[in-house]
């Protein structure tokens, strides 16, 4: 199980139909909620599912850290 927390960005290796690879996450569980960052749609997905197809996470308040 990987560490996924609120509000942490995560990068999938398929591309939203909109050109965005990135996603914020709005809750955590058994599914996750999700926003594109690029244009807004929100889904939910099992976290199974999600768990597969990530590349990389940033942390909430990661970039906060490296200034």
């Amino acid at each position: 199980m990987m560490d996924i927390r609120l509000h942490d960005v995560i990068e999938l290796k398929k591309v939203h139909p909109c050109g965005g690879k990135c996603w914020e996450i709005l809750r955590v569980g058994m599914d996750f909620r999700m926003k594109c960052t690029t244009c807004g749609h929100e889904i939910m997905v099992p976290r199974a599912k999600i768990e597969k197809s990530i590349k990389h996470v940033q942390h909430a308040g990661e970039n906060a850290q490296q200034e």
